[in-house]
């Protein structure tokens, strides 16, 4: 069994070997064994029921959460020469007969299912009329109810235990907590299954966390024109109306952009995502709506323009970048307002009291998250239950340590002017206290007679905003949420104004001397999207990411299911003349060798002679 998962391996997907833990998952799958697996985006997942289908005698039913997932899932597996289709809301009642016929027929190795269609006992009764390799559960974490994509459908799954028993189950999910494995492995009824964790490291993500300064748009637009252009990108935003504002001045700045939110016309989401996937270089400005599912491999940055809610929520995010493996960047920047905007959220769910203390505990995470002065890296793994010992060197804290400074005194006069104006006032109002401020609020309530009134002119208001922030972030002052954004105290402060602790906090750094790391350089600037320097690379690349997209087109699919990026730059590096030296790229299985092999070796044949010449002309057929 070991030998026929890694033939299919080489000859149907095109990759010599496994990946740890991929190889043992699909052995004990194939034995016959249940299995949860904790795998990052990009890590591998689809291939541990995959191969494990292909090999099991009957179809491998896999229960996935949206229908963008499914088809681009089985769009790959049929360009691979895989028998796969999917049973959803998007097809014709006469589409869906055709699938069931067959699946009837034993003429499907893969079929996948959203769990409502699943659920439907006229489903159930059709599956258990055929032999079923395995049922794989992707996206597992949707069962936790802690989880920011609960799906109510899932808890339902455990049915899958009695109505198939001797069927092998396996579970993936990219995040999850402790907590989160206990429901999925409790709910799903996976009591025997064998537990497969990989490391959550993407090492070629780099992640960068900036305070907002000044205009975080106009910053946004460097960082994608210095190391992004004509590259396709996520942008998160927190509101609906800033993605459609958004999308459409980075239009207006010569940036290709789409907005993506569920308040938008279900018709308008639908083309918008599908020219995402389907097109090269498009910017998709979208709420956390967007993205579950997407398997764009080519993703080159996400971006945060508001504090996402939780660390998971975080990595799940800026996992949709680089998932080929080549270098992506997580880019976002955040300030005072997006914690006291999503603390108002938070009081002003319907959730029970426990889930929101939940909730306000994985928030206040994330903003330790920010607000780090070591390695992001570390903090992001350590999250997980994951150790590094060394820091990671591709973060901006690594790139560019931050200065700390002593700032205990000041941090003193911060909470004695929270304490004096009676944990009544928000930020912006105790800034003005501590510059002595010719208001007339604060002579109306008498400030201006307290200690503090003025006490805070060694530092502009902008170097205030940062402490507030920071001593927020470390659990000093809270934010109450229903008082209009007013400052509280917390028990963690005492020993910082009675002197008895010291407290070091980030030195904020002016916009006009910001370093090279904090401006989003990473000495990419000037690199073609492939990573390659001289033009002959650069003009190879683009003639075949041309070829895959005019054969993407024909075949109506996206560009990134003929071949990756990766492969494609692997087609550069190494300039292979013969279809045996194509086939033995990663990523090029035999049936995309036999249908695309001759064209890309048409393309690569003419830079032999033209290193330095111009874009090539299209050759797809």
């Amino acid at each position: 069994m070991p030998d026929q998962a890694t033939h299919i391996l080489r000859t149907v997907f095109g990759y010599e070997a496994f990946r740890t833990p991929q190889g043992e998952v699909v052995a004990h799958l194939v034995a016959g064994g249940d299995a949860l697996v904790l795998m990052p985006t990009g890590g591998g997942k689809s291939l541990c029921y995959q191969i494990p289908a292909l090999v099991r005698f009957g179809t491998g039913i896999v229960v996935s959460p949206l229908i963008a997932l499914m088809q681009d899932q089985v769009a790959a597996l049929v360009q691979a020469g895989v028998r796969a289709a999917f049973l959803n809301s998007s097809l014709r009642p006469d589409e869906a007969r055709r699938v069931e016929a067959r699946f009837r027929a034993g003429d499907l190795d893969l079929l996948y299912l959203a769990p409502e269609r699943l659920l439907l006992d006229r489903t159930l009764d059709m599956l258990a009329g055929a032999p079923l390799a395995l049922i794989a559960i992707d996206e597992a974490h949707c069962v936790s109810q802690w989880g920011h994509d609960f799906r109510p459908e899932y808890l339902q799954l455990a049915v899958l235990r009695e109505r198939f028993p001797g069927v092998p189950r396996i579970a993936l999910t990219a995040t999850a907590d402790e907590r989160t494995r206990t429901e999925i492995l409790a709910k799903l009824a996976l009591t025997d299954a064998r537990l497969f964790i990989s490391s959550f490291d993407r090492p070629n993500i780099r992640y960068r966390i900036t305070e907002a300064q000044g205009n975080a748009r106009e910053a946004l637009l460097r960082f994608i024109r210095s190391e992004h252009p004509g590259e396709a990108g996520i942008v998160y935003c927190l509101s609906r109306q800033k993605t459609e504002d958004l999308a459409g001045w980075l239009a207006g700045q010569g940036v290709p952009a789409l907005p993506y939110h569920a308040g938008l016309p279900a018709a308008e989401r639908a083309a918008n995502q599908a020219r995402f996937i389907g097109e090269e270089g498009l910017v998709m400005v979208a709420t956390i709506a967007f993205g579950m599912g997407i398997d764009k491999s080519n993703v080159r940055f996400v971006a945060h323009l508001s504090l996402p809610k939780s660390v998971e929520a975080y990595y799940q995010e800026t996992g949709r970048a680089g998932r080929d493996g080549l270098p992506a960047d997580a880019w976002m920047s955040y300030g005072l307002q997006d914690v006291i905007m999503l603390r108002q959220m938070l009081a002003e769910s319907g959730a029970d009291e426990t889930h929101k203390r939940a909730e306000r505990h994985k928030l206040d995470a994330m903003l330790g998250l920010c607000e780090l002065t070591t390695c992001r890296r570390q903090a992001l793994l350590s999250y997980f239950g994951e150790t590094r010992d060394q820091p990671c060197g591709n973060c901006d804290t690594c790139l560019s340590p931050p200065e700390t400074w002593d700032a205990t005194v000041v941090a003193q006069k911060a909470l004695s002017c929270v304490h004096r104006t009676g944990q009544r006032f928000g930020v912006m109002y105790l800034i003005d206290v501590l510059l002595g401020k010719d208001d007339e609020r604060i002579r109306r309530f008498g400030h201006d007679r307290l200690p503090t009134f003025g006490i805070g002119t060694e530092l502009d208001a902008k170097a205030w905003r940062g402490v507030f922030r920071q001593l927020i972030a470390r659990g000093l002052l809270t934010v109450d949420v229903e008082g209009h954004g007013g400052l509280h105290l917390t028990e963690l402060c005492r020993p910082v104004l009675r002197g008895d602790a010291s407290l070091w906090l980030r030195r904020e750094v002016a916009a006009t001397r910001r370093t090279k790391a904090a401006r989003g350089g990473t000495g990419r600037e000037k690199t073609a999207a492939g990573g390659f320097e001289s033009p002959g690379d650069q003009a190879l690349w683009a003639a075949l990411r041309t070829l895959r997209l005019e054969l993407a087109k024909a075949r109506n699919v996206p560009p990134y299911v003929i071949f990756h990026d990766a492969t494609l730059a692997e087609m550069v590096r190494r300039r292979p003349a013969t279809l045996g030296e194509l086939g033995a790229l990663s990523g090029i299985g035999e049936r995309k060798l036999a249908a695309f092999g001759e064209q890309f070796l048409e393309v690569i044949g003419r830079s032999a002679f033209r290193r330095d010449g111009p874009e090539f002309p299209s050759l797809a057929r």
